[in-house]
């Protein structure tokens, strides 16, 4: 599968190596240059009896990467002892001598460093001043820090900040755009990962990805960064689409969305989106940069009313798992793909067929998902059960219905299982009887919880023993790929339907809905079957 598309940016990947000896530090240096890394950052401070005159050679003298030296002793009280500081000169002098590319100092010292040794710093060493700012209250305060660090005649400079909520990287894109002077900028932590992966878009000079076998919360993996997101190919023009979930981590995809932009030559990069307050993140982001988002657990109902318009299917579904900002006038317009997705996959299972889904998808953008076109389905008249009364609940019991099917719904909320199952004309039953319940003979199942998600993948949501009654079992749960409740239908000889299926499906309904044009099938096929 190749890429399509030219280099676009100037941004570094940065490796940072953390170890305790000086021969971790080389090996994670030659692995990071085998995962994609441009350059490496050593912390000199965790190396134990760290010793410079004989380890900083070591480190520099056949490095297979540029360096990054960061050397910070402890101090107490944010008050640097002058002996600490000594010590620190005396790494970063040596280091230069030996051939560090860059040398990283807090802006508590970068100013008595600049200006003892800034006019002897003949060598081709950059000198980044760095500053952890953990309360961002405004855009003119970062502003502040920033004219600070800038005072002290750094060649780069480095701010971090300490993100409690997505919509704070805002201050830190804007920030970035309207810097004069080369800027590394970003937030750490789960809520902060998108500040790493748009750093390209908005100008940051570096960006940060973790080896393989080191993952770091909140920070992508150097694969990831070259592989699946494409970092190298963002521009100021690059359009923004992504998840808005909580959690976002168990989310697939960046893998799929950014190489199929690439493979089509669409400018465009797609990020998970960790959103604690949906009303607050569509007022902060709602800038044409944002172009469309996926909606997942636990939103895909909530965001219907932060909608301007909403698609009659979606509308009548209650749930929407697509959002474009229209072009013209900026208004947020809301789609439903799962419905379509989940259905097909479904009876294309029961026909014993994996018919092309592009139909579906047509009729679906045309706005006219009423059903009756799909009639008659292979689920007309079947009894469908369904566990879970939320979005993708709600978006199967909606395509069962179309096909003519008959609906139980269970829901630990029985409430909202009731009035599901009255908007589709089912039977809702008590959570707690599903322990019990009987199934037709040839029924069919679908899981619409996330049981059996990972990290709990043990877990089914119906007795094990009455799966021999079912002739289908679909799970909307696509990590792992074959959950628990599917290696137990397989077992009791039912069809089983995985929701890397639906996921697929939907994805390219997506696609169509992100990019205005026709999804490349068989690439994002080819795809799952690679990478899933």
């Amino acid at each position: 599968m190749g890429s399509v598309g030219l280099l676009k940016n100037s941004a570094m990947v940065c490796a940072p190596l953390m170890a305790t000896s000086v021969e971790q530090v080389l090996n994670g240096m030659f692995q990071a240059k085998a995962q994609g890394a441009d350059l490496v950052e050593i912390r000199i401070d965790a190396i134990h009896d760290f010793q410079p005159h004989k380890d900083l050679p070591l480190l520099l003298k056949n490095k297979p990467l540029p360096v990054l030296i960061i050397y910070r002793p402890i101090w107490e009280g944010n008050l640097f002892e002058d002996d600490d500081a000594h010590k620190q000169l005396e790494v970063f002098r040596w280091a230069k001598e030996l051939g560090a590319d860059y040398v990283e100092l807090d802006l508590k010292i970068a100013s008595d460093f600049t200006k003892k040794e800034k006019s002897r710093w003949n060598s081709g060493c950059k000198v980044i001043t760095s500053c952890f700012v953990d309360n961002v209250t405004s855009k003119e305060d970062l502003s502040q820090v920033v004219a600070c660090m800038q005072s002290t005649g750094a060649d780069i400079l480095k701010i971090v900040t300490n993100a409690n909520d997505i919509t704070e990287l805002e201050k830190t894109f804007h920030l970035l755009s309207h810097c004069q002077v080369p800027l590394i900028a970003y937030s750490v932590g789960e809520r902060g990962l998108i500040s790493q992966l748009l750093g390209p878009k908005f100008g940051s000079v570096l960006l940060y990805g973790s080896l393989d076998d080191n993952a770091v919360p909140g920070l992508p993996s150097l694969r990831s960064l070259r592989q699946a997101y494409g970092v190298d190919f963002m521009d100021n023009d690059t359009k923004v689409f992504g998840l808005i979930s909580k959690p976002v981590g168990h989310s697939k995809g960046p893998i799929l969305h950014n190489p199929t932009f690439r493979h089509v030559g669409f400018n465009g990069i797609y990020v998970p989106m960790f959103v604690d307050d949906l009303k607050e993140f569509f007022r902060v982001y709602s800038s044409p940069d944002f172009a469309g988002f996926s909606v997942g657990i636990p939103y895909k109902e909530a965001v219907v009313s932060f909608c301007d318009e909403v698609d009659p299917l979606a509308k009548s579904i209650g749930a929407v798992n697509t959002i474009i900002r229209r072009p013209c006038d900026g208004k947020l317009i809301g789609y439903n793909t799962d419905c379509e997705a989940s259905i097909t996959a479904i009876e294309d299972a029961l026909k014993g067929t994996t018919d092309n889904s592009s139909d579906c998808f047509t009729y679906l953008l045309n706005g006219r998902g009423n059903g009756a076109a799909f009639l008659p389905s292979p689920l007309a008249r079947k009894s469908f059960v369904l566990v879970g009364a939320g979005g993708a609940g709600r978006a199967l019991a909606f395509g069962a219905k179309s096909r003519g099917a008959r609906i139980v719904i269970f829901d630990i909320d029985f409430d909202r299982a009731k009035a599901l199952a009255a908007a589709v004309s089912g039977e809702a039953l008590p959570f707690e009887n599903i322990a019990s319940f009987q199934p037709e003979k040839g029924a069919i199942l679908a899981n619409a919880t996330p049981i059996g998600m990972h990290p709990n993948k043990d877990r089914i949501p119906v007795p094990q023993e009455t799966l021999k009654d079912y002739v289908v079992v679909f799970d909307a749960v696509y990590t792992p790929r074959k959950t628990a409740l599917l290696k137990d239908a397989e077992a009791a000889e039912a069809i089983t339907v995985s929701g890397v299926e639906m996921f697929l499906r939907q994805a390219i309904g997506q696609f169509n809905l992100f990019t205005g044009s026709k999804a490349p099938e068989e690439f994002m096929r080819e795809i799952v079957m690679e990478k899933f």
